[in-house]
């Protein structure tokens, strides 16, 4: 068996190639240069993984990854262009450094070149992978919407939020290793434990990701630490220091909200430590990351089968970037 730093050079050996025609220049090659900024690619990875739990890799595996990174790539030209951000993983997005309808196009046709690795591979499990793919795609666009809307609402839940959460983040890597486990061979019981095991490490991996933005080295993150306080985004952390805040301290979270001063971030962070958020964040953390590791011992295969799972979510919940 092979382990996700195996996989992953394995599926970058792949995947670094040229996926699209020449012509024109003025479409394609922004989309290459978006791909060619590359990422961690945990996502096609984890379909691997899906594979590796239940069998020997199949050829097939490698074009439903593809499939699977494409799409993530897709939605996140667009999602730059949504957040009208600067910067991916520090280079200029598509749309700042083309313009934003070559970015709109460039997404579109990611996500046709997803679908043309999907119709290559065999028909046996056809229909089930893209049904998957379909509902999965759909889930994320609502998920991304839901970002949107809740950005502009005054109120929302922590319910709301990790709703939204699920869809905009966690459904695509627990679909990941349920499309790897069905061409791995996998039973319904266990294409079941295992999406529930992607979605429950999706979530605790948002929280970890809400955590660095506030409470993450600049250096190791490597970006900006408070972005998500200064755009008043409503996280795991907000959501709760709202819901334990005094009368003083929501009085001055509301405040800080409106405002941009320079202090900003050093003083939401403040009272974020007044209420413990660091704290309780990494309790819910672990709470998902049990329930996950449930559902990963229910499923029926030979336990050290499963290690290089228990590896991967170990490092995505312990990282510093």
């Amino acid at each position: 068996m092979l382990s996700f730093q195996e996989l992953s050079a394995n599926f970058n050996k792949q995947f670094d190639t040229e996926h699209f025609p020449s012509s024109p220049a003025t479409l394609y090659e922004p989309g290459d240069y978006f791909l060619k900024i590359g990422g961690k690619r945990i996502r096609p990875v984890m379909c691997l993984l899906g594979n590796e739990l239940f069998s020997e890799i199949h050829s097939d595996a490698y074009l439903v990854a593809k499939a699977v990174e494409l799409f993530h790539n897709f939605s996140l030209v667009h999602d730059d262009m949504m957040d009208e951000a600067n910067l991916r993983r520090g280079m200029p997005t598509v749309h700042t450094k083309y313009d934003s309808n070559t970015a709109l196009l460039v997404g579109d046709v990611m996500l046709i070149r997803a679908y043309e690795f999907i119709q290559d591979i065999q028909p046996s499990y056809l229909p089930k992978i893209l049904k998957i793919f379909n509902r999965t795609a759909r889930e994320v666009c609502e998920g991304q919407q839901l970002d949107m809307d809740y950005s502009k609402s005054s109120v929302v839940t922590m319910d709301q939020y990790i709703h939204m959460i699920t869809l905009k983040t966690s459904v695509l890597l627990a679909a990941s290793l349920e499309v790897g486990a069905i061409i791995g061979g996998a039973s319904e019981n266990n294409c079941h434990h295992l999406y529930e095991f992607g979605k429950k490490i999706g979530i605790a991996f948002q929280i970890q990701d809400d955590y660095l933005d506030a409470f993450g080295d600049a250096a190791e993150f490597g970006k900006e630490v408070g972005g998500d306080i200064k755009q008043n985004k409503k996280t795991f952390l907000l959501l709760h220091a709202l819901s334990v805040a005094n009368q003083n301290q929501l009085a001055q979270l509301n405040e800080l909200m409106q405002t941009n001063s320079s202090d900003k971030v050093e003083k939401v962070l403040s009272i974020f430590n007044e209420c413990g958020v660091g704290a309780w964040a990494e309790n819910l953390k672990a709470k998902y990351m049990q329930e996950a590791f449930e559902h990963l011992e229910a499923i029926a295969v030979v336990s050290n089968r499963k290690q290089p799972l228990i590896e991967l979510a170990n490092y995505l919940m312990n990282r510093n970037k």
